[in-house]
């Protein structure tokens, strides 16, 4: 069987190899490409054009290109009309949450801080469970 992609933008080297590892145990049959900041994921996409991730996952706080402008970027490129953009990031703040709502994004997930609670968000969102769009894992149970 052929990988499934999750693409991982986030600067933070911490915050991907902990995300790579929950998407293993979350997942065997995707594995996951990363990008350092959204102007590497763009040149990526660009230099790629066969690259169809199944999935992409944005940070919003990053360097040169944040993940509001990413977003925006991807959501004009029909080459992902229909894969689900999701925002992972440690920010709660409303205004973050009804700003890439309005963009496009499918969910807006706060970082759990957990494997456990971020493999079993993963296990959700990879199997397009019914899920609200604001997932906070702070509780380690997905808020309504």
């Amino acid at each position: 069987m052929e990988k499934q992609i999750c693409f991982l933008i986030d600067d933070d080297e911490d915050d991907r190899e902990i995300f790579t590892m929950a998407l293993e145990n979350a997942n065997e049959s995707y594995t996951c490409v990363e990008a350092i900041n959204g102007r590497e994921a763009l040149e990526l996409l660009a230099k790629d054009t066969a690259f169809s991730p199944n999935f992409i996952f944005i940070d919003l706080n990053m360097p040169y290109l944040s993940g509001k402008e990413c977003l925006q970027h991807l959501k004009k490129d029909s080459r992902f009309s229909n894969t689900p953009i999701i925002i992972y990031t440690t920010s709660s703040y409303s205004k973050d949450v009804e700003e890439t709502r309005h963009l496009g994004a499918a969910h807006f997930l706060v970082k759990p801080a957990g494997m456990t609670v971020l493999t079993n968000a993963l296990t959700k969102v990879l199997n397009k469970e019914p899920l609200p769009y604001y997932l906070d894992y702070s509780e380690t149970t997905i808020t309504q």
